[in-house]
């Protein structure tokens, strides 16, 4: 809502638009007053006296009236007689006809009209100078720019913002050099003294040390800025100001032509003393008339005074289109506040908006100057991050932390403008995530976050000063960083030297076979942990050199075919392969040189044959193998000759029954076949004395084998969505059993040995049917197991 002061303000057209009208326009402004007054005047003038007086003649010589004593060649003396005898016996009413009739036949239009000519041509000058003041095109822009120039200079919210935002160097500031230098007005010197009088050091974090910004205020400049943003956007894109000015200008100059071609032309013609003829002789006895216009002579002076204003205008509108045809004026450029200030970023301006802040210049420079602080984005970061101070206190950001499964103190902003600098208060924090944050700024007080160890960046560009900078590269060890276009993610992290796992997830950009996103990498000596999620046609060199000494690569291609494997038997070092999502067929025969591996993930290709599986006897210290989620339809005997693995995932495939050879693998503590067409279980599984974990739910089984109960580790029987009508009482010999799901199968009851379970709470997973069919003892006593573990 407008206040009193902005009403006035903004309803007031010369006030209003004051900033927008060159010298020229205002010094053109009050030439037209004065030419409204002398067509006011002698429109008055003619209104109020007599227009012509007429006396008829009695002596006509060629047509002219002569006195009769100008015919008379006696001497002086004679005159007194021959006057004393001349008499007129028109009555009133002839008189009044006879002047009128002079008036309209005799009188030169000029001397009747100029009154008019006057008015209408002064009314003509300023509609062309005001035009487009009214015109809807470019009013609502011309107001809509002078509402935001008032309410950047006139709130003292924006002044306290404004405070905020300046950082002063060394040097003294623009400001305050264009303050000396032009001396503003008195209407803005409140402003300006509070602007100029504020410093603020840059890279000075505390609070305190600032002016005070309420929340209010700070939203309101916050306003200022979409406000600015919003209208330079419209403006610039097209110039329907410029052309409007520059024609009202040209119609000034052809009207200033037109009237200065006749006007000195007819100033003669306007005469004191006039002959008129008029063929009334039978009325009145007279055919000639002696007449005078009484305002001939003040019209004159007039015109004349009027022919010269005229002059002057058309002089200034002709300096007016000099001023628009000796540079662009669509085009303005802030290149001396860019080089006098701390806001590099401020961009030159186009087309009307230019030509408005060319208006202002000419006003005064320092609207201008002003601003440009609003057009720059580091200005508008710096009152947004006082806003966002302001709303994210200390106390609050502590409320937000919390811990993650692995027990660390965590902190997740989503959606921020930035980052508050409340968070380098935090000194427990383990754990920063940052996702989609506008920017973040890794200032030096982040040197206080000394147990911070993990830092997660989604989609949030970073800028660090260097101190914080060596923070992180002395503590930080997990990054996680993603973009959608790696080239946006920050080149510090491959400055970070401790760092030892690294998550990637973006479009790695291929630029003759170099991923340039990647280079750097090689500089991360203590990288072990390797993430990349992106579609890669090949394994980037930089990842399989000699440079990095990786214990674990994953690659998630999302559906991408990945080739070329063969640089991978350079990685000696590695113990974990993951390859997700490759669309692999086969089994690659590099991975079989890796010697190390301990476990290897090949989830959501599409294997559908693992015969190479015999080639994993060469790798000794492998114990966890996942097959899990590809089209695999039968497991080759040779999976027996894995003496050493104990985890084997095989879930989601087409399997239909799983060979003995795979219960030699005597050391297998998981199992998991789900999600797969097997109709039956051998005895052999009583082989599995190690077995801890067995999945075989939603396939196709009728019965258990008894051999499965001799696994008396077993802690995790997960037997649901098959086709079991029965259920073994050797299962209360499984004294470690802790989880049992049976839902989804064709039980008609449980055996009465499940009261011998020790399930966990809630580990007894069945339909409630079936549970209610064991007795009271048993229920009560798997009822009352569950409260008590609870």
């Amino acid at each position: 809502m407008l206040t009193v002061t902005e009403f006035k303000w903004l309803t007031d057209p010369q006030t209003a638009y004051r900033i927008l009208k060159p010298w020229w326009d205002v010094f053109s402004h009050y030439i037209c007053m004065v030419m409204l007054l002398i067509s006011l005047l002698g429109g008055t003038l003619q209104i109020a006296q007599n227009k012509m007086l007429c006396l008829p003649c009695k002596v006509i010589v060629n047509n002219i009236c002569k006195a009769p004593w100008e015919n008379n060649t006696s001497s002086t003396a004679n005159k007194t007689p021959a006057l004393n005898g001349i008499k007129n016996f028109l009555d009133r009413q002839q008189y009044a006809y006879i002047d009128a009739v002079c008036y309209e036949k005799q009188l030169h239009w000029f001397s009747k009209f100029f009154p008019y000519l006057v008015l209408w041509q002064t009314l003509l000058l300023l509609i062309c100078s005001n035009f487009w003041f009214k015109y809807p095109s470019t009013s609502s822009r011309l107001e809509h720019f002078i509402t935001i120039l008032h309410k950047c200079f006139d709130s003292p919210w924006t002044t306290r913002a404004l405070s905020e935002a300046v950082e002063i160097s060394g040097e003294k500031h623009p400001y305050r050099k264009a303050k000396e230098a032009s001396k503003p007005s008195f209407s803005a010197t409140n402003f300006e003294s509070k602007l100029l009088t504020s410093r603020v050091e840059p890279n000075v974090t505390d609070a305190n040390e600032k002016t005070i910004l309420d929340r209010k205020e700070g939203e309101q400049a916050k306003a200022i800025f979409e406000k600015v943003k919003k209208f330079k956007a419209h403006v610039e894109e097209k110039d329907i100001i410029y052309k409007l000015y520059m024609r009202q200008i040209i119609l000034k100059v052809i009207l200033f032509i037109f009237i200065i071609s006749y006007i000195p032309y007819y100033i003669i013609e306007m005469n004191f003393d006039i002959n008129c003829h008029i063929d009334i002789q039978m009325f009145t006895g007279y055919q000639q008339y002696q007449c005078v216009h009484s305002l001939a002579t003040i019209f004159k002076l007039l015109a004349s005074f009027y022919a010269i204003l005229v002059v002057i205008h058309g002089s200034l509108s002709v300096y007016s289109l000099y001023w628009m045809l000796r540079r662009s004026l669509k085009k303005y450029s802030f290149e001396t506040v860019r080089e006098e200030s701390s806001y590099r970023d401020i961009p030159d301006i186009r087309n009307d908006f230019a030509f408005i802040l060319h208006l202002s210049d000419q006003y005064d420079p320092l609207y201008s100057k002003r601003f440009s602080v609003f057009l720059s984005e580091v200005s508008e970061n710096k009152l947004k991050q006082i806003n966002l101070n302001l709303e994210w206190t200390t106390d609050r950001l502590r409320h937000k932390l919390q811990k993650n499964s692995q027990d660390k103190t965590e902190l997740y902003l989503f959606m921020l403008s930035g980052l508050p600098d409340a968070v380098f208060e935090l000194k427990e924090l383990e754990v920063l995530k940052l996702d989609l944050l506008t920017e973040a700024k890794f200032q030096t007080a982040m040197s206080q976050l000394t147990n911070l160890k993990e830092l997660h960046l989604y989609h949030t560009p970073t800028t660090v000063d260097p101190q914080a900078l060596n923070c992180l590269s002395e503590n930080l060890q997990t990054l996680h960083i993603k973009f959608t276009d790696m080239e946006k993610a920050p080149r510090w992290i491959f400055s970070l030297k401790n760092l030892s796992e690294l998550h990637l997830t973006g479009n790695l950009k291929m630029e003759k076979n170099h991923f340039a996103s990647l280079s750097g990498l090689e500089n991360l000596k203590n990288l072990k942990v390797l993430y990349l999620k992106n579609s890669l046609s090949h394994i980037p060199a930089v990842v399989t050199g000699s440079g990095l000494l990786l214990h674990k690569l994953s690659i998630d291609n999302e559906g991408t075919k990945l080739t070329v494997f063969n640089t991978l038997k350079n990685m000696i070092n590695l113990t974990n392969l993951e390859l997700l999502n490759c669309d692999l067929e086969r089994i690659p025969h590099s991975i079989f040189s890796l010697y190390n591996l301990r476990e290897i993930d090949l989830k959501g290709n599409r294997l559908k044959t693992i015969e190479e599986i015999i080639s994993f006897q060469h790798l000794k210290w492998l114990s966890c193998l996942k097959l899990w989620h590809n089209a695999i339809a039968y497991i080759p005997v040779q999976i027996g000759t894995l003496a050493n693995l104990e985890q084997l995932y095989l879930n989601n495939n087409r399997i239909e029954s799983i060979p003995p050879q795979l219960f030699l693998c005597h050391k297998l503590r998981l199992l998991d076949v789900s999600n797969n067409h097997l109709t039956a279980i051998g005895d052999e599984i009583s082989k599995l004395s190690h077995l801890q974990y067995l999945n075989v739910s939603n396939n196709n089984l009728e019965t258990l084998p008894n051999g499965l109960f001799q696994c008396l580790n077993l802690r995790t029987l997960l037997v649901g969505k098959n086709s079991l009508t029965t259920l073994s009482p050797l299962v209360g010999g499984l004294e470690n059993l802790l989880h049992l799901d049976l839902v989804g199968n064709q039980f008609e009851s449980l055996p009465a040995e499940l009261g011998r379970c020790n399930f966990k709470p809630g580990g007894f997973v069945v339909e409630e049917s079936l549970f209610n069919s064991l007795p009271i003892s048993v229920r009560e006593h798997l009822l009352k197991n569950d409260v008590e573990q609870g």
